[in-house]
């Protein structure tokens, strides 16, 4: 769990170690709302969001402090603490659909 004001520049830092084709997952403390960032190649991301509103965005690495500022605010607005995972080679099925534990 990361704090909300350090939460841009801790994705920018992952995001230069990252390799081509994995991506960042970035959830609420209940994990029902998500911003998914892939990154496609050095300077090209797709940035997909899925809670209050659904979206993808495909744009430059140099555009993504802007634009993660805007999906916060939008899809974290009461959140002090957000959930930050790195994940492996990036799956369109199985990033948007997570398998969840069964009780």
């Amino acid at each position: 769990m990361i704090d909300k004001t350090k939460i841009i520049d801790t994705v920018c830092e992952r995001l230069e170690k990252l390799p081509v084709g994995h991506y960042i997952d970035l959830k609420t403390y209940k994990r029902n709302r998500t911003v998914i960032i892939v990154k496609k190649d050095e300077n090209k991301l797709l940035v997909i969001e899925d809670g209050y509103h659904k979206d993808r965005f495909v744009i430059k690495s140099g555009k993504l402090k802007k634009l993660l500022k805007t999906l916060l605010k939008k899809e974290f607005p009461r959140s002090r603490k957000i959930r930050l995972y790195v994940m492996g080679k990036f799956n369109d099925k199985d990033a948007l659909n997570p398998k969840r534990k069964i009780l």
